[in-house]
Order: C-alpha cells, then sequence, then structure tokens
C-alpha cells in the first residue's frame, strides 16, 4: 500500500487528521520517567505516546536528529520505536535531509532498511536531492518551504512579502513528484501563509508545524490549510500535551475540536473570505494543481498566435513541454487514462506528432498496444500509412493533445478507418471549444477532453495566475 493511500485509511479509521511527533528529548521527557537509564527512560515514554495515541491520531513522526543525539543507543531506539508503531499508521522520518552524496544510500535505509513510509527533505539543493527518495514505489516525501523561526524570514521571504522564496519553493517542488508523492511541510502560526500556499499547491499534502505558538488560532489554521474535500491537512498534537498522565483524552477532545471546526468550514461556504481574498477553495477544479503547473512551465502562453488551422488567438498552448517535466507528465497521463479506462477499444493511437509521447505512455501505463498514422507516407522501405501491428476490424481510441478546429485529428482517424480499423472515440488533452466537439459528432466520432479551455481560464484568473485583460482576452477567444 502506498503512502497516500495508507494515510487516507488512517484518517478514515480514526477520524483524525493529527499526527504526533515521537522525539526522545529528554528535556520535555515528564519526571515520572526519569531513572538512571536514559534510553529506558525515553523508550518507556515513547511506548506510552504510542499506546495512548493509536487510536487518535493518522501519523507519527520521529525527528531523526533526537535520535542521532543518543548515539549509538539512539538509533538502536529507533529502530525499536518503528518497529513498536501500529502497521497500519503511517511513519514519516522527519530528517530534514539535505546531502546529495548521501541521497541515495540514505533513501535506501530509510524505505528499505527501516521501512518508514515518508521522510522530509530540504528544497535547498533541489530535484537531485529528492530525486533518489522518489524512486521507491509507495513512498513520499515532504519538502520543508517555510519555518516558524524569525531567524529564517530575511530568507524565506526575500525578495519581498509578495514574492517570497518560500512560495518559490512550493511551485518548483510541485514539478518534483506527483500530489502522492510529495508533499509540503510548513512551520507557521500565520494563517494567511498557510492561505497562500494551499492557493499555490491545492492537491498537495501539507503537513504544519509550529502552529500552537504564539496562541495561534486552530479554526483559522484549518480554514486556510484544508483542502476542498477538508483533507490534505496534518495537524500536529501540542508537544507539552505529551507529558499529561491523560494523554488518551486531550488527544480525543483535541480531534473532537478539529473535527467539529472542519466541519463548519466545509458546510459554510461564506467562510471563504476567512482563506484567503478573492480565493474560495471550495469551489476549485479538480485539475487545478496540474492547471497551474502547465501554466508556471510556460505550456500557456499569451500574445497573437497562428494555430494550425490558421486562426489567430491570444494564447498558444504548447503541451511538448510536458515530455521534460516526468512529474507533471505523469500527471497528464494520469488525466487521460481517467477518461480511456471507461471507453472500449483495442489499440491506442497518437496523432502525429505532439500526441506520439502521449499515446506511448498511456500504451505503456494501460499496457495497451499502439500505432499511429503517419503524417506522411514515406517514399521508400513498406510505405505504411499505419505503423504498428494492427488487425482490421479492431477498434483504436485516437489520442491527441488539443481540439482547436477538429481537422488534423480527423484525418489521422480517417486514414485507420481506411485501413480497415473502427474509431468511435477521440480523446484530448484541451478542447478549444467553440462546437468542435459537434463537429466530431457530425463525422461518427465521440470526443472527449481532459479540460476545456474556459476551464483552464477560469482557474488561472481564479489563482491570481493571469489579470484581467488577459482573462477577457481567453473568455473572447
Amino acid at each position: 500500500m502506498n503512502f497516500f493511500d495508507k494515510l487516507s485509511q488512517a484518517i478514515a479509521q480514526n477520524q483524525s487528521l493529527l499526527f504526533v511527533g515521537l522525539d526522545p528529548n529528554p528535556e520535555m521527557m515528564p519526571a515520572r520517567y526519569a531513572s538512571s537509564d536514559i534510553i529506558s527512560s525515553l523508550w518507556d515514554w515513547l511506548q506510552f505516546i504510542i499506546a495512548e495515541t493509536a487510536e487518535q491520531v493518522c501519523v507519527y513522526k520521529p525527528t531523526l536528529g533526537f535520535y542521532q543525539a543518543l548515539g549509538i543507543p539512539g538509533l538502536e531506539l529507533l529502530q525499536k520505536t518503528l518497529f513498536s508503531i501500529p502497521a497500519h499508521i503511517p511513519v514519516i522520518l522527519d530528517a530534514k535531509h539535505s546531502d546529495l552524496n548521501t541521497s541515495t544510500i540514505f533513501a535506501r535505509t530509510v524505505f528499505s532498511k527501516w521501512n518508514v513510509d515518508a521522510i522530509t527533505l530540504s528544497p535547498y539543493a533541489g530535484q537531485d536531492n529528492v530525486a533518489p527518495f522518489l524512486v521507491y514505489p509507495g513512498k513520499a516525501v515532504f519538502i520543508l518551504c517555510c519555518t516558524s523561526n524569525s531567524a529564517a524570514e530575511p530568507l524565506q521571504q526575500f525578495p519581498t512579502a509578495e514574492t517570497p522564496f518560500y512560495l518559490q519553493v512550493v511551485k518548483e517542488s510541485q514539478n518534483w513528484g506527483t500530489p502522492e508523492q510529495l508533499g509540503l511541510e510548513v512551520g507557521t502560526t500565520k494563517p494567511d501563509i498557510f492561505a497562500r500556499i494551499r492557493a499555490e499547491a491545492p492537491e498537495r499534502i501539507i503537513m504544519a508545524r509550529s502552529i500552537w505558538a504564539e496562541g495561534g488560532n486552530l479554526n483559522q489554521v484549518l480554514a486556510a490549510g484544508l483542502n476542498t474535500n477538508g483533507e490534505g491537512l496534518l495537524i500536529p498534537v501540542p508537544q507539552d500535551m505529551l507529558s499529561s498522565t491523560e494523554l488518551s483524552q486531550e488527544v480525543q477532545s483535541l480531534n473532537t475540536q478539529i473535527n467539529q471546526a472542519k466541519t463548519e468550514i466545509i458546510q459554510d461556504v461564506s467562510s471563504c473570505s476567512l482563506w484567503l481574498p478573492d480565493v474560495c477553495f471550495l469551489d476549485q477544479h479538480p485539475q487545478q494543481d496540474l492547471i497551474l503547473q502547465l501554466y508556471d512551465i510556460g505550456c500557456i502562453i499569451f500574445g497573437n498566435y497562428v494555430q494550425a488551422s490558421g486562426a489567430t488567438f491570444p494564447y498558444y498552448v504548447d503541451l511538448r513541454k510536458i515530455i521534460s517535466k516526468p512529474q507533471v507528465f505523469n500527471q497528464v497521463i494520469i488525466a487521460y487514462e481517467e477518461i480511456l479506462v471507461k471507453l472500449n477499444f483495442d489499440r491506442i493511437a497518437g496523432i502525429p506528432y505532439g500526441s506520439l509521447p502521449t499515446a506511448t505512455g498511456l500504451s505503456l501505463r494501460l499496457q495497451c498496444p499502439m500505432i499511429f498514422p503517419r503524417k506522411e507516407v514515406k517514399a521508400h522501405g513498406t510505405r505504411r500509412v499505419i505503423e504498428g501491428d494492427f488487425h482490421p476490424g479492431e477498434t483504436v481510441a485516437v489520442v491527441d493533445d488539443i481540439l482547436i478546429s477538429g481537422k488534423s485529428v480527423m484525418e489521422g482517424a480517417e486514414k485507420l478507418k481506411s485501413a480497415g480499423l473502427n474509431v468511435n472515440d477521440i480523446v484530448v488533452f484541451i478542447d478549444h471549444e467553440h462546437g468542435v466537439k459537434d463537429r466530431l459528432r457530425e463525422n461518427g466520432y465521440q470526443g472527449h477532453a481532459v479540460l476545456t479551455i474556459s476551464e483552464i481560464t477560469q482557474t488561472l484568473y481564479q489563482a491570481g495566475r493571469i489579470n484581467d485583460e488577459q482573462f477577457s482576452a481567453l473568455k473572447e477567444a
């Protein structure tokens, strides 16, 4: 079971968004556990915490630094602690790892030997530091993007409060892994920071830190950080609560408080004003994360561009860029897949040249044979119109990148039909609308699209990526 599914099950089973830090800090250990054997004392305390919270939380988070500080006995304590955590509750190892030279071997240790489910990483070394941790199926990483200590503000708020570095970390890190692979760690007492990060990364899990300092307002943090499903936000159990002899009851009370507040937030649509001005997270597009990433990597640009059909539009969509962004490309493939799995076909065909990488990815993901009609027939060799093996009478699902006039995709479909193949469905990533699907239907094809240009326009505008002028130009196109 992957981390995302394991977390979702733990949240549902315990009805909790709470996580507990399993930190063997001698300075925080209750006096009742004090003895001459510090390791034994810390072990007893950690076992008490686990026993008292196993039915109240959705994640355990041991901080590696505390165990390392105790030397070899501390690392042995970590292994014992990991082994004692109930198997159905995921574990996030809080390591803040940042060393490129040790990333590969450390990833192997934490995921293959220690069998933790996720790890926290520092973003400063970029994707190279993160990549070795993403090759382990079912595991996840959390990228530290913001901390609460005031000394970090000159870095995190650079160059300006309007365009702070921590938001650049959020934006860039989303290109490193899918929402199931990569979450964000956010340490702050300020709800507006959670709101800005949630607006930038609507699909990501956020692990909140430091929210209890300075009398933090739990309801505002929840309103700012929850996603459209009332989830996607992990809340820490306060550190001072872990010394209580009534830990189970106190955590249960906190859990009840969170669930009540969450219910009120979801039900009260008018609370959008508490989340962030002009941004309502209760009315987000399900593919908002992907739309924003496509815009951020330059797949959607503005200006006067002549399309293949000869028409001039105030924008241009260049999906060829996604092949250089593997994580975004994977999300695009998944979005296509959600449509294709509902259709009946024997083979997949991509329209040259833009959709050939997409068709290849879908062929591999769906374990379905791929063919494609040539754009031009070679004057030598086999002179085949259709590349790949097929049998007349089979049904082919055609995939393309964008529908503008429908001319090129229908030409490709006609080539397939001329070889004795059946084509019923044409699946594209973006539909320019303006009746193109009707045109397909008139020619005997059923059109399907992951996104429409109006959905993209509305999402970019709501997220503040485009201004009023650009929004108007797109709507009128």
